[in-house]
């Protein structure tokens, strides 16, 4: 097939710089620091498809490699990939192509090529990414959805792994802000991991997000991923931002990671109580930011970011517009007497038990009025009912 000429299928086209990328990353025993190793070594990636056994093999790849792409089987399998992914609604991002952010170019072992459902010029814009526990408090994966929600109100992009925990209140504080966020998976774009994220899924997709991963479809969710991706996550952004995570956890990887490519760390702290406190605690000893509200991490960014974002959402210089800004994110109904006062008595940080908070209530409300604020207030989005009758506010 000749460069250019239309595939069947999906009649896409691809270039047989991008083609050759695809196919060598594809090539058994190859990843991405080989593959990024051998194309410079190349200089031009589409004379991959004609060079012979003898130069594939002096660019240093191994035997089996170079003998998998000189017998055509690489350029094959790489049409085939290219035809899957755009079956299933995705692209591919090579470095030849001029959306390839440079964020990424920067770091030590940058993606050879990424699988993209959504919109890839996301992976350009500003962003933060937020990482943390699988099994956050109440507090953390509170704190994760306010800073979230916040942060994407400012048109900053939220980046986070889609993760149970921490990552999929990121996803959530982002979606509830109508702003964008983009989850780096371990998996191919066509197998969702965990799988009650499915919805959560489909919605960054539908909002203007963006679903990445360096591996190809099919791609199982294999524990040795996970860490590998990390380094996407850190180095699509201009910081990562680490609420909860124990001792030994992938999120202090990411949190290393983004130290060794230059980025800014962030931390929530938590309850020193709490082991999950301990990765926050221990990187604001070592230097990482504390932070508590959104303004901490805002201030940070380069004054020509936060200007070109202003100018984006439309939000002006001063404090006081910025508080407007915030208290408009959402369309704020009228709370009848019986939802103030339930609203009042619970905590976006704490949970509160049912029983307790008829306690709280008790002569002032019965039963029948607090049931009945509770379901209300849970419409609204105000505030989200835990296991056990446990209940905690939203906003």
């Amino acid at each position: 097939m000749k460069s250019g000429q239309q595939v069947s299928a999906v009649n896409t086209v691809w270039t047989e710089s991008q083609l050759a990328w695809l196919a060598v990353v594809l090539t058994p025993a190859m990843g991405a620091t080989r593959t990024w190793r051998v194309m410079r070594r190349l200089g031009d990636p589409k004379q991959i498809f004609t060079a012979s056994l003898t130069e594939l093999e002096s660019l240093g790849m191994p035997a089996q490699s170079a003998q998998f792409i000189f017998d055509g089987k690489a350029r094959t399998a790489a049409e085939e990939e290219w035809n899957r992914t755009q079956e299933n609604g995705g692209s591919i991002l090579t470095p030849v192509d001029e959306e390839y952010p440079e964020r990424l170019r920067e770091i030590y072992d940058p993606p050879a090529v990424l699988w993209i459902r959504g919109d890839a010029s996301l992976l350009s814009r500003p962003g933060i990414a937020v990482v943390g526990t699988r099994h956050p408090s109440t507090y953390g994966a509170g704190m994760a959805q306010m800073l979230s929600r916040d942060l994407a109100a400012r048109g900053l992009t939220i980046l986070s792994g889609m993760a149970r925990g921490v990552d999929t209140a990121a996803h959530k504080g982002a979606l509830e802000a109508r702003g964008r966020t983009v989850a780096v998976w371990g998996t191919g774009i066509d197998v969702i991991y965990p799988k009650e994220n499915k919805r959560l899924a489909e919605q960054i997709v539908e909002s203007g997000g963006a679903i990445v991963s360096e591996y190809p479809l099919g791609t199982f969710p294999a524990p040795q991923n996970f860490p590998v991706r990390n380094r996407i996550l850190s180095g699509l952004s201009v910081g990562v931002l680490v609420i909860e995570a124990a001792e030994h956890s992938g999120t202090r990887i990411t949190a290393r990671l983004a130290m060794e490519q230059n980025r800014d760390v962030y931390a929530v702290p938590g309850n020193v109580t709490n082991k999950n406190a301990w990765g926050p605690n221990t990187l604001i000893k070592q230097g990482a930011k504390l932070t508590a509200t959104w303004e901490d991490i805002w201030e940070d960014l380069p004054s020509e970011t936060r200007l070109e974002l202003e100018q984006e959402v439309a939000i002006t210089a001063g404090d006081e517009s910025k508080s407007q800004e915030a208290a408009s994110l959402f369309s704020e109904t009228r709370l009848s007497e019986h939802e103030r006062m339930i609203l009042e008595r619970l905590r976006q940080d704490e949970t509160t038990q049912l029983d307790e908070l008829m306690e709280l209530l008790e002569g002032q409300l019965g039963s029948a009025e607090i049931f009945t604020g509770l379901f209300e207030l849970e419409l609204a989005g105000r505030v989200r009912q835990l296991p056990g009758k446990n209940y905690v506010r939203t906003m």
